[in-house]
């Protein structure tokens, strides 16, 4: 399966990022590959919650996603645009930060809405607040692609292993982690964790990823990854924008589980 991933540098223009995505879609196509992965917050990277208030919509009516969509569809290429700020359908005053798959006829397969919200404060002084605007999700979700099942989770989630265990308990043997990480929290932990959640599951894991100084003034760790079922790094995009491509061998899911059968042997015992 050969796969393409993206690491951006995502602004307050949601036509300017549109425009990227249509473009990376356009050249993992010429590439070869017959799925693309892009990182969190693609489609609008804006902290400034009044200002970015006035270039959201509601999934239905997002331009951003129909591009994608049509452009999935001109190129036959599988698409998970990592992950889109949208307005909620049950309060158009709250917002979802919500991952989908979108199949090489434009059909949007599943969506997934983060179910972990990022409200912390880092000893840097970057103070964090996601629940103040956005609804967690409460419902995980998992799709068939012709290559592999593919279990869809988004940057903060990471921290959860009980999250990436019911996806592979769900059959996903591609962990999916769009994610648009801080410097300080990327250098401390993002390898590491990324590096577990795929030994764990015995799991490829792909996380595409933000990168570099944003227009909203942010900082992103970059370096996007492709993780194989052993732990090994595939692909380590470094710090700059762009696209990477990596075959994938999925016949390494079965290779590892044989020799290391950790998903017959996991014991799920009460605690008193």
């Amino acid at each position: 399966m050969r796969i393409a991933m993206l690491q951006m540098n995502s602004g307050i223009d949601p036509a300017h990022n549109a425009a990227t995505l249509v473009q990376a879609i356009a050249d993992a196509a010429a590439h070869g590959a017959v799925m693309l992965f892009a990182p969190e917050m693609a489609n609008l990277l804006d902290r400034d919650r009044d200002r970015s208030s006035t270039q959201l919509h509601q999934q239905a009516d997002d331009p951003t996603l129909r591009s994608l969509c049509d452009a999935a569809r001109r190129h036959r290429l599988w698409v998970q645009p990592g992950s889109f700020a949208f307005r909620s359908d049950a309060d158009p005053t709250r917002r979802v930060n919500r991952a989908m798959v979108i199949d090489d006829l434009g059909a949007i397969r599943t969506h997934y809405d983060k179910v972990h919200l990022f409200d912390v404060d880092l000893p840097t002084g970057e103070s964090w607040r996601e629940s103040a605007v956005y609804d967690a999700g409460e419902q995980l979700a998992v799709v068939d692609t012709p290559w592999a099942r593919v279990g869809l989770s988004i940057c903060y989630d990471l921290r959860f292993p009980l999250l990436y265990q019911q996806l592979a308990d769900a059959g996903a043997t591609i962990l999916t982690v769009p994610a648009a990480f801080t410097r300080p929290t990327g250098q401390a932990h993002w390898h590491i964790l990324l590096r577990a959640r795929a030994i764990e599951q015995q799991c490829f894991v792909i996380a595409a990823a933000q990168t570099g100084h944003h227009e909203d003034g942010r900082e992103t760790y970059g370096h996007s990854l492709v993780i194989d079922p052993w732990g090994n790094i595939v692909a380590d995009a470094g710090e700059m924008p762009g696209l990477t491509i990596v075959d994938l061998d999925l016949a390494a899911v079965d290779d590892v589980r044989a020799r290391i059968p950790v998903h017959q042997h996991r014991q799920n015992l009460p605690c008193p």
